[in-house]
């Protein structure tokens, strides 16, 4: 499979290494240097860029009619744009705040454990993140998504990185060292208390994740997840 790597950063060199070892060919490394030159050659792009040129980038796939798997976060924005083109292209597109086997797992659980939970008022969620000092957004892309996976199985209605109100989800971030990336989700009560966590311990397993999500993708057409991906649903 011809892959195109759009963002050739920490994340894009550990895909690529990743990606040959599969057996895939890299015909476009894209950073800020270059052009898309090489892009209409493949089967699949590959987005881990920053949230300034991700609509740019994944915009520039989908009119070269190559199918796109996303893991910037930061951008979105301008999801419902990139949907349409899509649409309109009749491509093919995975976004996603994670890639990682063990993250998207965690997402299920976070979920049912939310719908557990719904009926305890006496406990109130809160969130934290922790990402290396070079991470761009705040909070990361996957709180959001596990905020939103409590949202939309229980009686909270937002999240705010400040102090929480009503039905709000606090979420704490904290950009640390080189730190890869740790989620926590907390239900405190005034008796006791439910954590449930995730702790990263190096960039393989995102990389790996995208680079399946891309195998999985190319040559297909519509809106997809990563649940489609590892049959999560």
């Amino acid at each position: 499979m011809k892959i195109a790597l759009l963002g050739y950063g920490k994340m894009g060199k550990v895909i690529e290494r990743i990606a040959l070892e599969r057996g895939h060919e890299i015909v476009l490394k894209k950073d800020e240097f270059n052009t898309y030159d090489g892009l209409s050659t493949a089967d699949v792009a590959i987005d881990f860029s920053v949230p300034s040129a991700a609509v740019s980038n994944i915009s520039a796939a989908f009119n070269a009619n190559v199918p796109v798997v996303s893991g910037t976060t930061g951008w979105l924005e301008h999801y419902d744009e990139m949907i349409a083109l899509c649409n309109e292209k009749k491509g093919g597109f995975i976004s996603s705040s994670n890639f990682s086997l063990g993250v998207n797992i965690f997402f299920g659980l976070n979920e049912y454990l939310a719908k557990i939970m719904k009926q305890f008022d006496s406990y109130k969620v809160s969130m934290e993140e922790i990402h290396h000092i070079h991470k761009l957004d705040a909070p990361s892309g996957t709180a959001i998504s596990l905020a939103q996976g409590v949202i939309e199985n229980s009686n909270y209605s937002e999240w705010t990185l400040e102090e929480a109100k009503n039905n709000q989800i606090h979420i704490e971030a904290k950009r640390i060292g080189e730190v890869p990336g740790t989620h926590t989700v907390n239900y405190d009560s005034a008796i006791d208390s439910i954590e449930i966590k995730h702790t990263a311990h190096n960039r393989e397993g995102f990389a790996l994740g995208a680079v399946i999500a891309a195998e999985w993708l190319a040559g297909k057409q519509g809106i997809f997840s990563m649940k489609d991906v590892l049959n999560l649903q």
